[in-house]
């Protein structure tokens, strides 16, 4: 017998974590009732795995489908049915128990099905409310102006932007402006996406190596309850895996307003014992800016894949280059005053060019009585990034551009090994795991600039940052319907900085930090589970910050920085299935941060603050009405507040306090299908006080498509009412050449793109 496994973030694999479906259907019942029944981890699912009470003959193996987003069903024994059923823990009545579809030890008619993601049965595989898993099937519908927008599948979760395409986007969750990444972790094939000690901001994420049509799904989860989850992962967490072949090879080509070309090819074949994946996309985009964005983004990837009954691996090499200009926010007084367009810029020199290059591997295997997990990376990165936040404040007669650079080599791996156990008649399963990652970071500087020429550099260091996470985490399935997840995660921090215009700002600097978890899962009842979710979590801090003694601009003493971040989180929530076709998860929430990141325009990155609390309200929904409308709301509130500033004047920049976000998608007669989707954010104070805000912005998508045989086409319709809103704002100092030398207060702001229309055309071989 196997219990069932909770939602593990799998590193190793391209797998669904949550295992595979197999579906038991009694010919008995008159109602056909299908009762969803996870078996048996597969060995591509290493982040996830089951109690054996005694040791038993394997499964027979689930041969891969012809898509990653099907599963194909096998028979099990009537004994793993009924061991199944168990684990499944579904009340039910004596009566119902006679003709439960679960437990007879009859033979069973099979079917294959398709897992999309979120209309999945969860029940009893994750952790708390707040994690889930969306697969490609939901959002290869879904209209995305920007590949940051993969994001947004996470429910509560935002992506803006304030400068251009090339860059990373800005993210928000639960009440964190997040920057470009900072309290969100993201893997994408158990590569780690975000940079610590970066150039522009701490944990920047920059997701544009991405192409989405190869996403096969995208694991998630909000808050620190999770062992395996360390460094920049207090808010939440995704792991972004791709397919490892496709049915079919195809092309991509689409067009739209401003100038927007893109091409994408993929194609699979079977090679040796496994299966080798190649794409390459490109991408050009100008945008409604007066200054032409002049995108030109590249991104190639090869993939081979080996996945056997009880053993697999994959090796994945990827390459990415973007140059652009860059539109950033603009004073919102010279808009109004009609002396700036909307779409105008204050320094039509902004903009980058960044590079990453990945190569991976990943090995996994799986016994009768444990399963282990490696995964090694290595990785280059670089980026120079010209910006120009307070246009004249610091340099009257130059301007305020600023460049901050860096060249990086990452390298890493994880390992873990977990065995499943019963003591005393208990199930449980026990895990270890080792996470190690060092980034070597060369011309990690910052210059102020003039039309992109460097006449004055303010720092240049080079910065050698090694970190190491240790955890243990235990599985209890104490009765029927209550289970533990309890966890300790141990993470140790080593800085080396060498600042070589400072000499004052070199140092080292070591710090640990020991984090305890805990999750309590009750139920189910009625087809409805309970969750309790306790957990203490960081964040790094830039190593910089952590060394320096003096201020580079201006040689002042300064105070350094704590290595690690503290932060602190509760839970409770639910998740149902009761209403047939509807999944429905609530969770009440609670984080406390020692330290806050703030956006400084001055410098143009995140800069420590005071500590803060929030807490808030999620509500999210999948609703499968019938078999061609498909409806999705998700509803996030959230309050944030400083804890060491008075009430009235606590408010945290940037913090979102209310995000809506729903959809409707329909399946036509003919291969034709059509989608709507609203996206809402408001409450947003942009200063301490509360008295300034971002202003409420609305905006609705429209697709509609059509498929036959191997030709697609499709038309995306963006913000389709034109609204004129902003896409993310911020109130700082600032100087105009016409202004007193110190400048002003004032809002600054980015407007969401206007209505514009693409047109696709995908022809499959």
């Amino acid at each position: 017998m196997q219990a069932r496994k909770v939602i593990a973030p799998s590193r190793a694999s391209g797998s669904f974590a949550t295992g595979n479906v197999r579906i038991f259907r009694s010919a008995l019942q008159d109602r056909h009732k299908v009762w969803a029944i996870l078996c048996t981890l597969s060995a591509t699912c290493p982040g996830a795995g089951f109690a054996h009470p005694q040791p038993q003959p394997p499964a027979e193996a689930l041969p891969e489908s012809e898509s990653p987003s099907e599963i194909r069903v096998q028979p099990a024994t009537p004994a793993e049915s009924t061991a199944k059923a168990k684990s499944r823990a579904r009340s039910k009545t004596d009566d119902d128990d006679e003709n439960d579809p679960q437990v007879i030890e009859e033979p069973v008619s099979l079917e294959t099905v398709e897992v999309v993601g979120r209309e999945t049965d969860l029940i009893g595989l994750t952790q708390s409310a707040s994690q889930g898993v969306v697969g490609q099937n939901q959002f290869k519908y879904r209209p995305l102006l920007r590949v940051g927008e993969l994001v947004e599948v996470v429910p509560g979760m935002l992506a803006t932007q304030h400068s251009g395409t090339g860059k990373a986007n800005q993210y928000f969750l639960r009440g964190f402006n997040l920057d470009h990444g900072t309290d969100f972790a993201t893997w994408v094939d158990g590569v780690p996406m975000n940079l610590p000690t970066n150039a522009h901001g701490q944990g920047y994420m920059d997701l544009n190596s991405i192409i989405p049509e190869l996403v096969d799904r995208v694991e998630y989860g909000k808050g620190p309850y999770y062992a395996e989850m360390g460094d920049f992962s207090a808010a939440g967490y995704a792991y972004m895996h791709t397919k490892h072949r496709l049915p079919q090879g195809f092309v991509n080509f689409t067009g739209g307003e401003f100038n927007y070309y893109r091409t994408v090819a993929a194609n699979s074949n079977e090679l040796g014992p496994g299966d080798l994946l190649y794409a390459a996309s490109v991408n050009f985009y100008d945008g409604p800016w007066q200054r032409p964005m002049d995108l030109n983004q590249f991104n190639g990837m090869v993939r081979y894949t080996i996945d056997k009954e009880d053993w697999g691996l994959s090796v994945i090499a990827k390459g990415y280059n973007s140059r652009w200009y860059a539109t950033n926010q603009i004073p919102e007084a010279l808009v109004l005053e009609n002396q700036l367009d909307l779409y105008g810029t204050m320094n039509r020199s902004d903009g980058g060019n960044t590079n990453r290059y990945s190569l991976s591997t990943n090995l996994w295997n799986r016994g009768e009585s444990s399963k282990s997990e490696v995964n090694l990376y290595l990785a280059y990165y670089d980026l120079d990034l010209y910006s120009d936040f307070t246009y004249f404040l610091e340099h009257p007669q130059q301007g305020d551009q600023i460049l901050q650079g860096e060249h990086r080599w990452y390298y890493g791996g994880t390992a873990s090994q977990t065995w499943f156990n019963n003591l005393f008649g208990t199930n449980m399963e026990n895990s270890v795991g080792l996470q190690i990652r060092h980034d070597q970071i060369g011309g990690l500087e910052l210059a102020n600039t003039q039309w992109r020429k460097v006449f004055n550099i303010v720092s240049r260091d080079n910065v050698s940052e090694t970190s190491i996470g240790m955890y243990f985490k235990n599985e209890t399935f104490w009765m029927e319907k209550f289970k533990t997840i309890a966890g300790l995660r141990n993470d140790i921090f080593v800085f080396n900085v060498d600042s070589q215009l400072t000499p004052l700002n070199s140092g080292n600097r070591n710090s640990s930090m020991v984090s305890p978890k805990l999750s309590m899962v009750f139920g189910p009842w009625a087809d409805t589970e309970f969750f309790i979710n306790l957990g203490y979590g960081f964040h790094s801090n830039d190593a910089r910050g952590a060394v320096e003694s003096v201020n580079p601009n201006n040689g002042d003493p300064v105070h350094a920085v704590t290595p690690m971040v503290r932060s602190k989180g509760a839970e409770i929530g639910a998740r149902t299935q009761y209403i047939p076709g509807l999944n429905s998860t609530l969770a009440f929430w609670f984080l406390h941060t020692a330290s806050e990141l703030v956006f400084t325009g001055d410098a143009g990155t995140t800069e420590p603050t005071g500590p803060g609390n929030r807490y808030g309200v999620e509500w999210a929904n999948y609703y499968q009405a019938t078999d061609w409308l498909t409806l999705d709301a998700d509803l996030a509130f959230t309050k944030s507040y400083y804890t060491d500033l008075p009430s009235g004047d606590n408010s945290i920049p940037n913090s979102v306090g209310n995000v809506i976000t729903s959809g409707a998608t329909v399946q036509m007669p003919y291969g034709f299908w059509s989608t709507l989707r609203l996206r809402h954010f408001s409450n947003v104070p942009l200063n301490e006080a509360g008295t300034v805000f971002l202003g409420d912005t609305t905006l609705v998508n429209f697709g509609l498509g059509w498929q036959e045989e191997n030709v697609k086409l499709q038309l995306d319709l963006f913000n389709i009412f034109d609204s004129r809103a902003n896409d993310i704002a911020y109130y700082y100092q600032y100087r105009l050449q016409n202004q007193p030398p110190e400048g002003v207060e004032g809002k600054t702001i980015h407007p969401v793109e206007p209505r514009m229309l693409r047109g696709s055309i995908t022809i499959s071989f």
